[in-house]
């Protein structure tokens, strides 16, 4: 027998998923628009500017992402393509690979990151209390 959640359950379970889902197409939407990438390839960009030397292994991007290796391996070859990363091989395995962020990538994510910034505030944080989001930041260690 399956127990339905309960009214606050599932207030809490839509709630998110619906906030979530809203937040990210307006990400997405603005991202091409302005800076022709999706929130996905920012998120890679992300990572790699992230980094002292501005790379990572596929393997790396992919434990830190929601895709695959393969889907990560995908989305690394648009990146490519549009000049945002380089693939450089791994000299300590030579069947690993690092995704290297190129000049013209980071350029292109800071500036995205400038206006991403601002659209999560005004869609997100500007929407909460300081008391809210520490209970967030509180939060989302026990879920992860």
């Amino acid at each position: 027998m399956i127990t339905p959640f309960s009214p606050l359950e599932s207030s809490a379970w839509g709630g998110f998923l619906s906030a979530y889902a809203r937040l990210d197409r307006a990400i997405d939407a603005d991202l091409l628009a302005h800076d022709g990438i999706r929130h996905v390839e920012f998120e890679v960009l992300l990572r790699l500017w992230r980094q002292p030397d501005r790379r990572l292994r596929i393997q790396e991007l992919a434990a830190q992402s929601l895709l695959t290796r393969s889907g990560v391996s995908r989305l690394c070859d648009r990146l490519v393509r549009m000049g945002h990363v380089t693939r450089e091989a791994a000299p300590e395995d030579r069947r690993g690979a690092y995704v290297v962020l190129t000049s013209q990538g980071g350029r292109v994510f800071e500036t995205a990151a400038k206006r991403h910034m601002a659209l999560v505030r005004e869609q997100f944080l500007g929407r909460l209390t300081e008391s809210e989001l520490e209970q967030l930041g509180a939060l989302w260690p026990r879920l992860g």
